[in-house]
């Protein structure tokens, strides 16, 4: 294994997530400090044996040597770099792969970026509050803590072993039969000394769940679904019993701020909630025999269209994976809530998604599945499929919030997916040129087109209009 496969900063960045010195790592290695030096200074190759030594050590962390994690870095630093603040900067794609290769400043620029832009948007904030006589109490660029926590996410492949197992450990001792688990549920709260109230109606905006430590009491609202419910009680078991799992995740975590780590343990909670609502075996043993039908997965284990999409995430056990899908949740003005990739496909930071996702086009036929083969601008092809949810907050009269759920995959997994079932996924012209958003797309004949691409003069003719402003126009072939 050669030095220019730069795993030094790695090895560095490493050593230092988990407070140990030069000599402790070296020593656990089995080789001298002064190797090690050289070697976090890509001056002596990491061996086969070492890689192995390390695996054995840190199989967790050993995941961020991969491609995947420094492919996502290169997005990262593309976004970055594509600021229109860096416009007079020439910075190639071989500039920002060497950039990535280093880890520890590759990070340390988008954490710079993230607070540039949350400065910005306070800017922004505050200007428009000024302008309309408004508030200025509360700003906060609260974008910063889910950016962290989607981090986590995406680091540990949305799989947490100790909270997988966590949850059939539990779902034991509680006696968990399916697909009605409430009952199961709710003796196990009770055998933890803790009643469970479900709150009426009143007509007034309430918390859908709230524990209360001095009563031994958890609340949670009649306005939610079984299924919700459900979540909502395994969501409680995992803050009051797994404290010290979530603890030591969050240790080996880039969290900076209060608010980020209370709002990975909520991520953390949700995973081990899911976990509980759909046990790993049984899940994915279902999801292959079904063939990945979502909503199927929802009847056999009484759960919602979201929460298996989120799930089918999750199948990472080693050994026992399931296709590597991504997800994506927005609404219906094109704001990205949740994200995570384990498809290699790319989603923006800090602007919108591409127009032409069938995400955006799931709000045309509500509740229906919209199946689209896509393909990126580097020839990689997806086979995404996309529908509507509508949260439930109450009865007649109350927010109904539609949100897009899109889940997708490489195109060669599509022989596991029902919905890859008369699709002519080998014919090009059957995919829907996509981008990750306009800014990075380097389509330039883009009908769909809101904005220019940073990394091309725009070269506007002002005697010349394309299918958008922003389209390049050949001569002579311009509209008749």
């Amino acid at each position: 294994m050669a030095s220019t496969s730069r795993f030094g900063p790695k090895i560095r960045m490493l050593r230092r997530r988990n407070g140990l010195r030069q000599v402790d790592l070296a020593e656990k290695l089995g080789v001298s400090a002064s190797y090690l030096n050289l070697i976090e200074h890509d001056q002596r190759p990491l061996t086969a044996a070492l890689l192995l030594k390390l695996a054995e050590l840190y199989p967790a962390e050993l995941k961020t040597f991969g491609s995947d994690g420094e492919a996502r870095l290169v997005s990262d630093l593309h976004e970055v770099f594509g600021d229109a603040l860096f416009e007079a900067h020439d910075v190639t794609t071989t500039d920002l792969r060497e950039t990535a290769s280093n880890e520890t400043v590759s990070r340390a620029i988008v954490k710079l970026y993230h607070a540039y832009r949350d400065a910005l948007e306070s800017m922004q904030a505050m200007a428009s509050s000024v302008t309309d006589g408004g508030d200025l109490v509360g700003l906060d660029p609260a974008r910063l803590p889910s950016e962290e926590v989607s981090d986590v996410l995406q680091e540990n492949m949305n799989f947490f072993p100790t909270l997988e197992e966590a949850a059939e450990r539990i779902s034991a001792e509680a006696g968990l039969e399916r697909p009605d688990i409430y009952p199961g549920l709710v003796r196990y709260l009770e055998s933890l000394g803790i009643g469970l109230t479900i709150d009426r109606h009143t007509g007034e905006r309430s918390a859908m769940r709230r524990y209360e430590p001095e009563r031994r009491r958890l609340r949670v609202s009649e306005t939610l679904p079984p299924h919700a419910r459900n979540f909502q009680i395994a969501h409680q078991v995992g803050l009051l019993k797994l404290g010290d799992e979530f603890d030591r995740i969050m240790k080996k975590s880039r969290l900076t701020t209060p608010d980020s780590v209370a709002l990975c343990r909520v991520a953390l909670a949700n995973c081990f909630a899911a976990a509980v609502l759909m046990p790993y075996g049984p899940f994915l043993e279902s999801a292959k025999s079904l063939r990945y039908d979502i909503e199927l997965l929802e009847r056999r284990f009484g759960v919602s269209f979201e929460q298996v999409c989120h799930r089918l995430t999750t199948m990472r056990r080693p050994g026992a994976e399931g296709v590597p899908f991504h997800f994506i949740r927005v609404d219906i003005a094109g704001n990205i809530s949740k994200r995570f990739s384990a498809s290699g496909i790319s989603f923006a930071r800090f602007s919108g998604l591409c127009p032409r996702w069938n995400v955006h086009s799931a709000f045309m036929t509500p509740g229906i599945i919209r199946t689209q083969v896509s393909r990126m601008p580097d020839g990689t092809t997806y086979l995404c499929v996309a529908r509507t949810v509508r949260q439930t907050l109450g009865g007649f009269g109350a927010a109904h919030p539609m949100l897009a759920i899109s889940l997708g995959c490489e195109i060669s997994h599509t022989g596991h997916l029902v919905y890859g079932d008369g699709l002519d996924v080998n014919n090009p012209s059957a995919a829907v040129p996509i981008g990750i958003t306009c800014r990075l797309c380097e389509r330039t004949d883009c009908e769909q087109r809101a904005f220019p691409a940073i990394h091309r003069r725009l070269g506007i003719d002002e005697n010349v209009r394309g299918g958008s402003f922003y389209s390049h126009v050949k001569e002579g072939a311009g509209p008749a």
